[in-house]
């Protein structure tokens, strides 16, 4: 790989060096990653013959898990092993029982990616959304291994597509075949002379419909929402979200809340209790004969939001006021409309579902209250919204069979 590139992955390991002394995540990074090469020697076959599916995060390994469960389903005998490279993915996922072992990706240097392939010898990588390491993608294309990308989406202002991209186009072309979300991605990558693309969608769509089928029911929650007209799910909320959400709340005793916090600790879930004037109670403390009379339900629990969702009117999903919106698929799933903030121009969902009515977007704690009393007052407006919501989730399956007939 470039010289410039190598630089700039050896300054990224210096940098999360030396914010492990104060970051816990860059702390469990490092870590797993010196354990990495033990979990390889271990609980690898030394004949290799694996399927090396990375995904970077926990929200890329859910757009992978529908391909690696499809792939478990059909062959059963398949070798997989599977890598992340944050802690959110692997702590999380570590002990995933469809594949034969999770592990760390070491950095992205350029000995890292020889012993790496090395001990895993695999016989095809596959790559989540997001993921273009250049000395793993030139190592696995000097030793002609299949390699794949899904889910991908590219715009016009990633940097594959800037003057000074030369470098990052490259890995490009390590690539078998790109599958990507949409057409605009074909027709970028087109225009840089990237021809090996199929239009496949997004896997996170086959991922919610099967979380839907197999939701959890809970009969406390289901005590709670039991004499709601209206009950307002609040997922992966952050302190932005909930500064515009729990005021609406508060001042309209016809509804109900249920938040369900991004990170949840001791003085997150306290600072959040402090701001509700109405009765509230922990899931953790919840007992079912005192839910009629509760108005506000906090989710002190990890797992439960993709369940949580049906017992919603509408929803509405943090992170559009920080770093990007989260999950809004999880939801609307369920056919009811979503809610979320401004900063989510690089989720295609998300525009599609605001462009037909499924979704809307707010800027402020104004415009919520705009939106929530539309959907409060006219139940015609909630269930068309509702539905459009569904009908869009539905007209987008499939991709994972596609990319699955592709690949195998």
């Amino acid at each position: 790989m470039d010289l410039l590139y190598d630089l700039g992955i050896a300054a990224y390991k210096t940098a999360a060096r030396i914010a492990s002394v104060k970051n816990r995540k860059a702390q469990l990074m490092l870590k797993g990653q010196r354990k990495t090469w033990r979990t390889l020697r271990e609980r690898l076959d030394p004949e290799g013959g694996y399927i090396w599916i990375h995904a970077s995060s926990l929200g890329e390994f859910e757009q992978g898990r529908p391909l690696i469960e499809l792939i478990r389903q059909h062959q059963p005998q398949a070798r997989i092993l599977l890598s992340f490279f944050s802690p959110s993915g692997y702590e999380v996922r570590k002990g995933y029982d469809q594949v034969d072992a999770v592990c760390y990706l070491p950095f992205d240097l350029s000995h890292n990616a020889k012993r790496f392939i090395d001990l895993v010898k695999p016989k095809m990588a596959i790559f989540v959304k997001y993921e273009f390491w250049g000395n793993y993608l030139n190592e696995l294309r000097r030793r002609e291994v299949p390699t794949y990308i899904i889910s991908s989406i590219f715009r016009p202002g990633q940097v594959f597509f800037r003057p000074w991209g030369g470098m990052f186009r490259k890995m490009l072309h390590c690539f078998n075949r790109l599958f990507v979300q949409n057409e605009q991605s074909r027709q970028l990558l087109a225009g840089i002379g990237i021809t090996r693309v199929d239009v496949a969608g997004d896997t996170r769509f086959d991922r919610v419909a099967h979380v839907r089928e197999r939701a959890r029911q809970f009969p406390t929650i289901d005590r709670f929402v039991g004499n709601a007209d209206f009950t307002l799910v609040m997922g992966s909320s952050w302190e932005p979200d909930e500064d515009i959400v729990i005021p609406f709340f508060n001042a309209h005793p016809s509804m109900k809340l249920i938040i369900a916090p991004h990170e949840f600790d001791n003085d997150r879930l306290l600072s959040i209790m402090s701001r509700i004037e109405r009765r509230s109670v922990l899931f953790s403390q919840a007992r079912a004969d005192q839910m009629a009379g509760t108005d506000c339900l906090v989710i002190d629990s990890f797992g439960l939001l993709s369940s949580l969702y049906r017992y919603g009117q509408a929803a509405y999903v943090g992170g559009g006021f920080g770093t990007g919106i989260h999950n809004i698929n999880e939801a609307a799933v369920y056919g009811i409309p979503v809610i979320f903030g401004p900063r989510h121009e690089k989720f295609q969902e998300a525009h599609d579902l605001t462009a037909c009515g499924g979704a809307f977007c707010i800027q402020n704690a104004e415009e919520f209250a705009t939106q929530m009393e539309h959907l409060l007052a006219d139940p015609d407006h909630l269930r068309q919204a509702g539905q459009k919501a569904g009908q869009y989730i539905q007209s987008h399956l499939g991709a994972t069979q596609r990319i699955y007939d592709a690949i195998f």
